[in-house]
């Protein structure tokens, strides 16, 4: 027996989906240390069912996702909206060391990752799946470009990119401490500041209104149309792929910093965050909810090995070479913590790294304003080119 949901049940599930994986994530202990976005848990439980009824002949669950690229495109957007220049320059030298360093990472990510995979004997973009895309990337990434590979027509793209992104979210959130703890203890490094680093604290902050509102949307909309407009025309010019998605974002990239010339409060952080939370929530949600489990059971055991070297590999050049380039003291350190997590997962696994190791060890200033604005914005800059250009490379 087949059921066949269309495009508005579709939705509904996915927001129940995401509602649900909300609760379970309030609810359970481990899914809050390690940081699993509440749409990876509610999809990912939807998607076991789903394998499951399909596996005993009960039932297979089809859904109609044509709705899934549009909120993708208005997240990445939004994203581009918040890469205000100025941040780089409040962050100064030690900002652009750890954005460069970022930037090295995701290469390496690919090369790891479809070096192995050619090892393996598997398509080299399944490799890059288990690569810069789902580890710096993280869900949103490997959800956005996993959906691009397989309408290249390379198989089971998506899934493994979620698969690694959730592996290596939890990996991020276990090696952050660690490696603090053992650069702490070996060059008996102590905190400068005394106050304590208010984590999570923010100003108090007017409410939505509707006008304002409306302006984002209007930014939002129009980075939106001349972003894949411009994509299109760049691809049908030169043959070279490249996202619509991403064409938005770096659209929203030169609109943000033009509108910041001239009046620096036309763009409401809030509203354009609001709308990227939402936005990538429902995205993640049907990303997650219609993978097929089944396709990746023969691919397991390569990702997890890309996975393992890709965890390796951050623990020692974070240990051995980014805590050096930016100055071998306690900073350093817990901005290691901070590359781990969201170079392995996402920033809210940077900042949840940072939080354990400050609480126990001592405040940051520096790392709680150099590794949110890389995280957040910045690493795309680089990683963006990176994976398109390892694309076009491998299709």
């Amino acid at each position: 027996m087949t059921l066949t949901l269309n495009q508005v049940n579709t939705i509904f599930l996915a927001v129940a989906l995401l509602v649900l994986g909300t609760f379970f994530v309030k609810r359970i202990g481990f899914l809050q240390k390690f940081c699993i976005p509440a749409p990876v848990v509610g999809g990912l439980l939807f998607a076991i069912i789903a394998t499951v009824l399909k596996a005993t002949g009960l039932l297979q669950i089809t859904l109609d996702t044509s709705l899934q690229s549009l909120f993708m495109l208005t997240f990445f957007t939004t994203i581009g909206l918040g890469a205000s220049f100025k941040l780089v320059k409040l962050g100064g030298k030690l900002l652009v060391i750890y954005w460069i360093a970022c930037g090295f990472l995701a290469l390496m990510q690919n090369v790891i990752g479809v070096s192995l995979a050619s090892l393996f004997g598997i398509h080299p973009l399944i490799g890059m799946m288990a690569g810069a895309v789902s580890m710096e990337g993280g869900h949103g990434a490997a959800g956005a470009f996993g959906q691009t590979l397989e309408d290249m027509g390379i198989h089971s793209a998506l899934s493994i990119g979620i698969a690694a992104a959730t592996f290596g979210l939890v990996a991020g959130g276990l090696v952050g401490g660690p490696i603090v703890k053992y650069l702490v203890g070996k060059y008996n490094l102590k905190p400068t500041e005394t106050q304590e680093v208010e984590v999570g604290a923010e100003e108090k902050v007017e409410p939505i209104k509707s006008d304002v509102f409306f302006i984002q949307v209007l930014m939002i909309t129009f980075c939106m149309a001349l972003g894949t407009y411009l994509g299109e025309l760049f691809s049908s010019a030169t043959g070279f792929v490249l996202p619509s998605y991403v064409g938005a974002m770096f659209v929203a990239v030169i609109v943000r910093n033009i509108v910041d010339k001239f009046n620096p409060k036309a763009i409401d952080m809030k509203s354009i965050n609001l709308i990227g939370d939402v936005t990538l929530g429902i995205f993640l949600s049907m990303a997650l909810m219609s993978i097929k489990l089944w396709e990746v059971a023969d691919l397991a055991l390569p990702m997890l090995v890309i996975v393992f070297v890709q965890v390796v590999f951050i623990v020692l050049f974070g240990t051995f070479v980014l805590f050096r380039l930016l100055g071998k003291n306690y900073d350093a350190a817990v901005m290691v913590a901070g590359f781990t997590g969201h170079g392995l997962g996402a920033t809210p696994n940077a900042m949840a790294n940072m939080a354990a190791v400050t609480a126990r060890f001592g405040p940051s200033r520096t790392a709680y304003l150099v590794v949110p604005i890389v995280g957040a914005f910045l690493i795309d800059v680089f990683g963006m080119p990176i994976i398109i250009t390892t694309i076009n490379l491998f299709k």
